[in-house]
């Protein structure tokens, strides 16, 4: 049995505590920039952007051995895909001219751009694009986490020089956008079996705006201006990555002038940039989703109602408003509102602090049960929002336990291989913009980020708006997954975050995607 006990009021004690912590942050991070800003001054190279990457050093350029959002900002200036897709998320002509359904639409047949050159100077053409995807789809592809979005491709065959056609096994409604970034970009034949995966990884070559330099592991990636680029030139000279994960450190380097776009800025310092007259900073609606995974088969999160319960107990609201600053939005799945298959019209459960606690009782979850929530732990603004999370769940009689793991362990350990606590921190970028490419990763059967779940109804619902090319199908089934997931309660869905940037106002003419992927061609510095 629950118990009343001092501890009820937590939330609204988490909301007072949130406004101290912001303010003490605002006051610590204050000094900390101004003293960043007297010590090391700017050291910019003339006509050369600095750009915060956020999510660190990938260990490789290569495009098939990704699934991180942030390495499409890097990755799109190096390569092309056949397709591209503009910052207002339009697709439009990338490598492919044109493109047709062919065979009751079993075959896509692209034409090639012509005249177009990888950085090596190595022409494109369809046997560059034959050997792109019979590498990503063989064993080299195996390797990385790309294949499974494009194992529609039965085999890519060339039909002229500046003409290939794909032969697809299945349906694929989303792989147009797929071809515009990650796996499908184009890589050069010639280049990658002369020098070997393990070179090309740190020694990219592509066909895009700009040309690999440098590349100091950890440190950082330097890439010039190519000036024979298909689509026009850049106008700036060159662009140096820095792999900067800590937002502190973004903002202190955005301070000191040594970065011209911070890419992850602490929520609490979004009104000091505003201050500064050097700088600005933008907050947009973003693609990128959070939530608390349930674990399913072990603990007391086996329970759907105990997992209710779990969602019940949090102020979701209150977290976006006092944490996160505004800079978020609630979400009743695992998408914003940028995302094709989003409803709008479904809500998730309320906060409900008395209900929850009936639940659990009537669950026989006793009071202190002990609940572990394992989270990215170099992540410092979702820091503070699990440990607010902890704080609602203890209030309804839980014993919640936050375990911080490095990004890498978490993803490619601890989730695939079913490790994890009773929670877990859940956090997609949705690149294609499309529920699909979330929902069927996360609830299909064996797919790696589910290690726990394996629900007929919901593969064959995942599998049938695969099968279609109708939109409006596709969308009515894709409503009736986040609803099923819902109702199931897989996951506490928290919030759409904003993508934030901080920017030096020297940046002119920038163009701000959703989703990071800059592509800087018209952007100047004064």
């Amino acid at each position: 049995m629950f118990t009343n006990r001092p501890f009820q009021n937590q939330p609204f004690q988490i909301r007072q505590s949130g406004q101290r912590m912001v303010r003490l942050r605002q006051a610590a991070a204050i000094s900390c920039l101004a003293l960043a800003a007297v010590m090391a001054p700017a050291t910019h190279a003339a006509g050369t952007l600095t750009i915060a990457a956020s999510a660190g050093d990938p260990g490789s350029w290569d495009p098939i051995d990704t699934f991180l959002v942030t390495w499409g900002g890097v990755g799109s200036q190096i390569y092309d895909g056949l397709t591209m897709r503009t910052a207002d998320m339009k697709l439009v002509p990338g490598l492919a001219t044109s493109w047709e359904m062919l065979d009751n639409n079993s075959r896509i047949r692209f034409k090639l751009r012509q005249n177009v050159k990888f950085h090596n100077g190595e022409p494109f053409d369809a046997n560059a694009v034959k050997f792109t995807f019979d590498r990503l789809l063989g064993p080299e592809g195996a390797k990385g986490p790309q294949q499974s979005n494009y194992n529609a491709i039965k085999e890519v065959t060339v039909v002229d020089p500046y003409t290939v056609d794909f032969v697809l096994s299945r349906p694929d409604p989303v792989l147009l956008t797929k071809l515009a970034g990650y796996g499908g970009m184009i890589v050069p034949p010639n280049y990658v079996t002369e020098k070997g995966d393990e070179y090309f990884n740190a020694h990219p070559v592509g066909t895009g705006p700009f040309k690999f330099v440098d590349y100091k592991p950890k440190i950082s990636l330097t890439l010039a201006r190519n000036a024979d680029y298909w689509d026009g030139a850049p106008k700036l000279d060159g662009l140096e990555y820095k792999f900067i994960t800590e937002p502190a450190t973004q903002v202190a380097e955005l301070q000191s002038g040594r970065l011209d776009i911070a890419t992850m800025i602490p929520l609490s310092m979004i009104e000091v940039l505003g201050k500064d007259a050097k700088l600005r900073s933008e907050s947009i609606n973003g693609p990128t989703t959070l939530a608390l995974r349930f674990n399913t088969k072990a603990g007391i999160t086996q329970d759907v109602n105990v997992r209710r319960a779990m969602i019940m107990a949090v102020d979701r609201d209150a977290i976006i408003k006092n944490l996160l600053q505004g800079n978020a939005e609630p979400v009743a799945s695992f998408q914003g509102k940028l995302s094709f298959g989003d409803d709008p019209s479904l809500k998730t459960l309320p906060f409900n602090v008395k209900q929850a606690r009936q639940l659990l009782e009537k669950a026989g979850v006793k009071a202190g049960t002990p609940v572990q929530i394992d989270f990215r732990g170099t992540d410092s603004n979702f820091r503070e929002v699990v440990q607010a999370v902890a704080g609602y769940l203890q209030a309804v009689g839980l014993k919640p336990n936050l375990k911080g793991y490095e990004t890498s362990v978490l993803l490619n350990d601890i989730i695939p291989n079913g490790k994890t606590g009773e929670m877990w921190q859940n956090q997609w970028g949705g690149w294609t913009f499309d529920y699909d490419n979330t929902a069927y990763a996360m609830y299909h059967t064996g797919q790696r980020w589910n290690p726990y779940d394996s629900d007929p109804k919901l593969d064959q619902l995942l599998d049938a708006q695969r099968n279609t090319y109708d939109q409006a199908e596709r969308q009515r089934v894709l409503r009736e997954v986040a609803r099923y997931v819902a109702d199931q309660a897989l996951e506490m869905p928290l919030y759409s975050l904003n993508t934030v940037y901080g920017i030096n106002k020297r940046v002119k003419n920038l163009i701000l995607p959703a989703d990071g992927r800059f592509r800087f061609i018209n952007e100047t510095i004064d």
